[in-house]
């Protein structure tokens, strides 16, 4: 039974520039008092083809983590575009927000993002090099895809079930996160309901579930 769920994140400056920082408030809750941090980032996609493009833009610890209801902000700085193919600066990409507790990654949320010029001219023919201050940021925010990863949360041994999720959710679980596994229409927060959830009391909570 995992012991913290991420119950909403929301997006604080979307629609933004490429430069603008990205910002989200993210509520969490606990089901005990934890004795360690819990470790949070934020991973720009830079590339679908290699994640040795993926840029790490920030990470955080929060704690201690007590018993209860725990919100923050989380803000980095945006990606550098020297760090990203120039064929793929502009169009669809992926932004992730990560969740561990002790080196274990207990849960990843992923949103489509997407980067253009608000110049229709821009957008028939993009310059190149790119106008990298003329690109607008819009992160698609009403449904990400939310994966759940089964950890020990003490000193207990791992469980050996298997996984308790659906078919379609199979074949993604615990992978990482590629274009093709998010979807979504803008907007601007999740909420993870988990008393819509079925779930084991005895099995671990891996799956991933869309918001």
């Amino acid at each position: 039974m995992a012991l913290v769920r991420v119950t909403n994140v929301e997006v604080l400056n979307n629609q933004a520039t490429f430069r603008d920082p990205l910002s989200f408030e993210i509520t969490f809750e606990s089901q005990t008092e934890l004795p360690d941090d819990t470790e949070w980032k934020i991973i720009y996609v830079g590339s679908a083809e290699s994640e040795s493009f993926d840029q790490e833009l920030d990470s955080v610890l929060v704690g201690p983590v007590p018993q209860g209801s725990l919100k923050f902000v989380f803000q980095v700085d945006a990606p550098d575009p020297a760090k990203i193919p120039h064929n793929e600066l502009l169009g669809v990409t992926v932004v992730l927000i990560t969740g561990a507790y002790r080196g274990q990654e207990f849960i990843r949320i992923g949103y489509y993002v997407n980067v253009e010029y608000s110049d229709p001219e821009l957008q028939q023919e993009p310059p190149m090099p790119a106008r990298i201050d003329l690109l607008n940021r819009n992160i698609l925010a009403s449904n990400p895809r939310v994966t759940r990863f089964a950890i020990r949360w003490d000193d207990a041994a791992p469980e050996e079930h298997p996984p308790n999720m659906d078919e379609n959710e199979a074949d993604a679980a615990g992978d990482s996160m590629g274009l093709d596994e998010l979807g979504g229409d803008e907007g601007d927060a999740m909420d993870v309901d988990d008393d819509d959830e079925e779930e084991e009391e005895d099995g671990p909570d891996e799956g991933e579930y869309d918001i």
